[in-house]
């Protein structure tokens, strides 16, 4: 229990994150490298979402990051620009 004034535990409002797909995979291909632009980025991004397709916690992923605007990577499937468009943020250069 938590005691007067502090937060309780949360780790079971994150378990979610133990049964993503992408927990073996290499984070690169979710966060991109330092310049890369135009075909290779669409290239990382499709595979990342190959990835989050079939991933069993993917609406919560895609909750959290949307919730949290979570600035970069692939999160649930969708990239930074397609959570940009979904939370009505400018598009930024790619």
């Amino acid at each position: 229990m938590a005691q007067q004034g502090r937060p309780g535990p949360v780790a079971e409002h994150w378990q979610w994150q133990h049964r993503g797909a992408c927990r073996g995979a290499d984070p690169e291909l979710f966060f991109h490298p330092e310049g890369e632009r135009g075909p290779a980025r669409e290239r990382r991004q499709q595979a990342a979402a190959a990835i989050c397709a079939g991933c069993v916690v993917r609406t919560q992923c895609r909750a959290y990051a949307l919730a949290a605007a979570e600035p970069y990577g692939v999160w649930g499937g969708l990239s930074e620009s397609a959570r940009d468009a979904i939370l009505g943020r400018p598009a930024r250069a790619s």
